[in-house]
């Protein structure tokens, strides 16, 4: 249908309908997966992305690459945006498998585009789909295998890392030095080698309350140096009732980690213009855990940094004549959106392993599944300490490109403890799909829509295979026509291979989290009928002056 225009709020609108509104996101889908797919598999290739500041960024993370991109038309961006969405969530559930779920995103949507310009009923395609999506997760979490041995999880990081053993065996040797429940975190090393060092430390799941309190906008993260930390139980609103606190902080010129069930009113508006004004380095985190266990925890906390909880309980409170050892430190902290780590607290190590052992007393007294998880979550937060893996390299492009994908590889491998590991190269949703042979529904539309998810579960398997210079179509038929549920293709070595056998495994979290991702953005867009956007800026040409004025001089030409 054809564009019309409208105008709200005085800013006019580009309006289109039905087949022209979906073809024209499916092109800004198509210029992002098209960017994104090239980066898949083993001999996937890098991205060089242009930045504002500093060098040129070369990276194989896919959400890396989506996020770089925005298209100057934008009807094509809203479909650009969209598949960005999915990238972003599935980084945010499961930490890795970006690049399939932007392949499988464009794959269900391309496929239902067609079968709505064929007169199928939107709708019914969903609930098809919907219904395909939901048997092959089924499928994938039946057939999930777990991991528990150091090899095991050095392949999977190994084939997160796209290939890389270094990489792979670093990351094993971390998980076996803290334990899968333990806290891995990476930074920039000083050297050319990757180093691995364990440091006394704990993490929680809260971040910083406000934005305005980051440091480092590159990695969106509060970071300081030997800071002091002040540990409160109750809500703080007034700054009335911190003033001793931050004036003690102002006089010795270290940063200020405030720990508290919330910060808000007053107290955080005033926490926010000292820093951006007065550069008071400050950071507000609410407590983690609710009620008696949010007392725990600080708690523990406090143990860790070595100072004392702010509680009517005890009766401490940061009266003009305040205790300086109420407030604790640490050699260094880092708090995130959604989570804080505290490395190399103050606290002694005798009152540090005495909370531990009490721990320990707690979890065998208590009869509670529920309390038995969260104490042994508690201990190994105290006990394990934090692995910081250094990233060497002999620049900063070569550095920023290997991070990328150690952390890629960690949360992989992360996800691959939680839920356990399925054949990787594509294999695992190449077999789950077979399952939707036996799937009966209600009418042919909806059928469609399940050949639309057996179709895209092809996708990822064919896009590495086509990355290494081989036919995907011919070995992604091989592949179905052979009923050994561990067999693959090995991209690296051009060979069919039991996968597991081989160490070529995907966490069953990433790939289930990447299909149910693509299937709901790319389903929603197939229902779309109507996108409204910015009808773009016209440029102002500045009109030539009138030269009719000028046509006597025609007659000059006698002059020659």
């Amino acid at each position: 249908m054809l564009s019309r225009s409208s105008t709200c709020m005085g800013v006019a609108k580009e309006v289109l309908h039905g087949a022209e509104a979906r073809s024209r996101m499916l092109v800004g889908v198509n210029r992002i997966a098209d960017a994104v797919a090239v980066t898949m598999g083993p001999k996937g290739r890098n991205v060089v992305i242009e930045q504002s500041f500093g060098s040129p960024k070369v990276t194989k993370d896919g959400v890396t690459v989506a996020k770089a991109i925005d298209l100057p038309d934008k009807m094509q961006n809203v479909g650009a945006a969209l598949i960005k969405q999915v990238a972003s969530k599935t980084n945010d559930i499961a930490g890795d498998g970006t690049t399939t779920s932007t392949v499988l995103a464009r794959a269900i949507y391309r496929e239902g585009c067609k079968a709505v310009a064929a007169g199928m009923n939107p709708m019914d395609l969903k609930r098809g789909i919907d219904a395909a999506v939901k048997v092959v997760m089924d499928e994938l979490k039946a057939r999930a295998q777990p991991i528990s041995t150091a090899q095991e999880i050095q392949q999977v990081a190994t084939i997160a890392a796209n290939g890389d053993k270094t990489i792979g065996s670093l990351i094993a040797e971390a998980f076996e030095k803290v334990g899968k429940d333990g806290t891995i975190t990476v930074s920039d090393g000083k050297t050319m080698e990757h180093q691995l060092e364990v440091v006394e430390g704990m993490q929680f799941n809260r971040g910083y309350i406000s934005p305005y309190f980051i440091t480092n906008n590159k990695t969106q993260s509060v970071e300081f140096e030997n800071p002091l930390i002040l540990v409160h139980e109750k809500k703080i609103s007034s700054i009335q009732s911190i003033l001793p606190v931050l004036e003690y902080v102002v006089k010795l010129q270290r940063p200020l980690l405030i720990i508290a069930e919330d910060v808000d009113g007053e107290a955080l508006a005033t926490l926010v213009v000292n820093k951006l004004r007065g550069g008071l380095k400050v950071c507000a985190v609410k407590a983690p855990g609710f009620g008696d266990n949010r007392k725990s925890q600080m708690q523990d906390i406090a143990t860790v940094c070595g100072c004392e909880v702010v509680s009517e309980d005890t009766g401490t409170k940061l009266s003009d004549d305040f205790d300086p050892a109420l407030l604790g430190s640490c050699k260094s902290v880092s708090v995130k959106k959604d989570d804080t780590i505290i490395l190399d607290g103050a606290g002694s190590r005798e009152e540090v392993d005495d909370r531990c052992e009490t721990l320990r007393d707690a979890i065998e007294n208590t009869s509670s599944e529920y309390e038995k998880d969260k104490l042994k979550e508690r201990l190994a937060k105290m006990s394990g300490g934090v692995a910081v893996i250094k990233v060497g390299g002999s620049s900063e492009v070569e550095v920023s490109e290997v991070k990328d994908r150690l952390n890629d590889a960690l949360n992989a491998t992360k996800a691959a403890v939680e839920e356990g590991i399925v054949p990787g190269g594509g294999a695992a949703l190449l077999r789950a799909s077979k399952k939707l042979d036996d799937m009966k529904l209600d009418n042919f539309d909806q059928e469609v829509g399940c050949n639309i998810i057996r179709s895209a579960c092809k996708q990822p398997c064919k896009t590495i295979v086509e990355n290494a210079g081989e036919e995907g179509a011919v070995v992604v038929q091989k592949l179905l026509s052979d009923d050994h549920y561990h067999k693959g293709y090995n991209a690296q070595t051009s060979e069919y291979v039991d996968m597991l056998q081989q160490g070529i495994v995907d966490p069953t979290k990433v790939v289930r989290t990447a299909l149910a991702d693509a299937a709901s953005i790319a389903s929603l867009m197939t229902t779309t009928e109507t996108v409204i956007c910015d009808l773009p800026e016209k440029e102002k040409s500045s009109s030539a002056p009138d030269m009719s004025g000028m046509g006597g001089m025609g007659g000059m030409g006698g002059m020659m």
